[in-house]
């Protein structure tokens, strides 16, 4: 699997295929980033950490 890199600043967004826009917000003085996605409906959309979890219990 390949990996690339962007960066982005507050308010800009990425697109994945024709269907999925990650935008990112970014609170001036936080360490947090806000990511929005828009996905279809029947797209699973997890959180890395929850994603190994659910692997690892099977």
């Amino acid at each position: 699997m390949g990996q690339l890199v962007l960066t982005r600043n507050s308010g800009q967004s990425v697109l994945i295929g024709n269907d999925v826009v990650v935008k990112v917000d970014i609170k001036p003085g936080s360490r947090q980033v806000k990511l929005s996605i828009e996905a279809p409906k029947d797209m699973l959309i997890l959180r890395e950490e929850l994603a190994q979890l659910n692997s690892a219990s099977k």
